[in-house]
This record gives C-alpha cells, structure tokens and sequence, in this order.
C-alpha cells in the first residue's frame, strides 16, 4: 500500500507529510484544504503517467485552473520555487517529482524539475535527469521506464497505482443516468455514470465467490432498508416515461413494500441514498476499480446513521477485494466519526485546519488513553461538534 504522502508548495499546503492507511477520513471545516490533499495525489498520479497538464488533471478529478493558484502563496512563507509530491509505499519504494508551472507564461503541460523512482533498492530513475540535454521537460521519465520493469515489482505496482488514482465526486444527476458523466472512466465515471454497467458487475463478481460473496452482497443491499432486490435491466421501458433520457442498461429496485404489480423502479425514481451506497460498493468492491481513490463528500445525501453504517462497511469491502486496497475521503457530517475503527491501525482519520498564518495543516487523530475515555461517554461525532478534535469552523 502507499504509506507517506508528502506535498510541498501545493496550494494552501505549505509543507505536509501524511502517513496513510486502508481508511482515510479527513474531516474539517470548509476551505481548509481537504481537498487540495486528494488534488496533490492526483498532480503526481498523472506525473506519474508522463504529462500534466488540464487534460491529465481533469482525467483524475483535478479541478483545473489558473497556474497561480496551484503553487502555495502566503505573505508569511517564501513562495516556493517549484511544487514537489512524493509518495513511499510499505517497501520503501518511492516517487516523487519537483514540477514547474510557470506563472507569467504557462505552458499547456507544466515541465519536471526532477523526477526519483526507486523499488526501494535500486533508484531506477536518478534526481537531477532534467539538468541533460535533449530531453523533453515537459514528458515523464519513469512512465517510460515501466516497460522493463517486471510487473511485480514495488516500484511498477506503486505507479500502477498513482496512474489509475482518480478523484470521484458522484452527483444524483448523474448516478440516475439522465445527465452523461464528463469524465467516464472503468468500471465507473468520476461523476457516477455507468453506475447500472458497474454494479452488474459487482453483482457477477460476488455471486461467483460463493457464500463470501453472497455476504458481502447483503451487507450492501441491507444498507438500502426499502428494497427487497436490485438488478439491472436493459427493458426498462416501462418503468420510466418515455420523456425521460435514459442509458441503454437501468438499474432496477424492487421495493420490499409495495404491491408486487408495483413494486419495480428505476435509478430515476429511486432514492438518491440508495445510488450513493451503489456507488461506494462498485468503487470499494470492485477489481476493476483504482487500487487507490479517493471520493470528496462522501457524505452527501445520505441520513447521519446511514453514513454511520456505511463507513462501518468501508474498510472491510476494500480489503475483501485486495490486500492493496486503499481509499481516502472527504467529510463534513459528525456521524461518519462513529463509522471509525479507530481501533484498528489501518483506519486513519485526520484533521484538517489552517494555522494562524492560513497554512493547511494536517493532524492525525489516534484514539489516546484520554480520547478513549471521553469516547466512553460520547460518540465521536459529538466530541468533534463539542470542539474537542478541533477541524471545526471559527465561527
């Protein structure tokens, strides 16, 4: 799994270093830099593919913008030459780059400064390449290097992994299939589109793992408490009017108390809690899914104990599809604290704050003797309302 995240430059992060788990929960008030974390990953997920420009950035769910306001800029620190990302996995294996995006003139891909690979053992591309002659500044050289790499080895796993990293923000529009998705992506759009094509999917993949499976399937299907069975249909036409746009393949629900002649409904008519549990499963569950994502507001139109009971679910679905598998997420609502194992040293949660000088400053919060026995007497979710985690808004 990536371990340590390190962000240099990076907007409001002035200079960070995250030490990640399976689970990430970054929580705190808005503005304060949460998702300039995810952002940072994603900057160096499309370095780590060969070019970063909009294109790239927009592709993993990068907000694209102005080249100053990428680069960190405070009237208390020196403005940082160049924005450097680096990430290190549990074998020590490692990349990290230094990219210029100049402010005055920008170029359509920003250019590398330097650029380290390492497999933990061997460095396979050296600091300091961008000081020879004919090369591209503006191309990736560890992209290139992965073709003579075996595919097992750290450091191919570990690009594998920043490549295929994206950024989902789902939104009900979207996830009911009548707005396209902008970014469509395997096994599902950043947006949430082909979320009917990706959960026939899941559904196939559990079925063929037998009674495991099958488990996993109801711990999903129990989180939507209305419905008796969702599959998917491509002859939906007579569960939605025809002035409605719809995709070629529908999800169906079939609702536990309605009359059997009845009872049949599509993602256009379904509750939007519903598609939202969906979509977490297929990115959770599925082996076509990033092996590392990260989804800003998970929290978003979903009941407070819903969220609870799903962020329960999250860490178990990961590692029941792979050893490897690592999310990260944004939050606003309390209740997700009280889905936390922070128990268990692979469910990480972090507060998000600026200083007094508006630097992002990112604070791990562990489950000490003292917070456990305030945990005793309320939930996490009231600590944190009570002011007691701080990340919460000065207002």
């Amino acid at each position: 799994m990536l371990r340590t995240l390190n962000i240099h430059g990076f907007k409001s992060i002035h200079d960070e270093s995250i030490e990640l788990g399976r689970l990430n929960c970054f929580i705190g008030a808005n503005g304060v830099g949460k998702s300039n974390i995810l952002e940072a990953l994603g900057v160096l997920g499309a370095a780590a593919n060969g070019v970063v420009d909009d294109e790239s950035l927009l592709r993993r769910g990068v907000r694209a913008g102005l080249p100053r306001l990428y680069k960190s800029s405070f009237a208390s620190e020196r403005t940082p030459a160049h924005i450097g990302i680096g990430i290190e996995g549990d074998a020590q294996e490692g990349y990290k780059v230094s990219l210029l995006n100049p402010l005055e003139s920008p170029d359509p891909a920003w250019s590398y400064k330097t650029e380290v690979l390492t497999d933990g053992t061997d460095e396979i591309v050296s600091d300091g390449v961008r000081n020879k002659k004919n090369l591209n500044p503006q191309a990736g050289l560890a992209a290139l290097k992965l073709v003579e790499l075996e595919s097992e080895n750290p450091a191919a796993r570990l690009m594998q992994s920043l490549q295929e990293f994206a950024i989902y923000c789902p939104n009900t529009q979207t996830l009911r299939g009548i707005v396209p998705d902008v970014q469509s992506r395997r096994p599902v759009g950043l947006s949430g589109g082909q979320l009917a094509e990706s959960f026939e999917a899941l559904r196939k993949h559990l079925e063929s793992q037998g009674d495991a499976g099958e488990e996993v399937l109801d711990q999903v299907l129990e989180l939507i408490d209305w419905v008796a069975d969702v599959q998917t249909t491509s002859h939906g036409a007579s569960l939605i009017s025809n002035k409605v746009p719809r995709t070629k393949l529908m999800l169906k629900f079939t609702d536990r108390f309605m009359k059997k002649s009845r009872n049949e409904l599509t993602a256009y008519d379904a509750s939007e809690g519903a598609l939202y549990i969906l979509f977490c499963a297929v990115l959770c569950l599925l082996p076509q899914a990033p092996r590392i994502l990260a989804i800003d507001n998970l929290d978003q139109a979903l009941n407070p104990r819903l969220l609870a009971k799903l962020t329960t679910r999250l860490a178990h679905w990961l590692e029941h599809n792979a050893s490897d598998r690592q999310l990260l997420f944004t939050a606003h609502n309390p209740a997700v604290l009280d889905g936390l194992d922070l128990t268990d040293p692979e469910t990480r949660l972090f507060a998000v704050e600026r200083n007094s000088n508006g630097l992002t400053v990112v604070r791990r919060l562990e489950l000490s003797a003292e917070l456990a026995a305030m945990n005793q007497q309320y939930p996490l979710s009231r600590l944190w309302m009570m002011g007691h985690l701080g990340a919460v808004p000065n207002v």
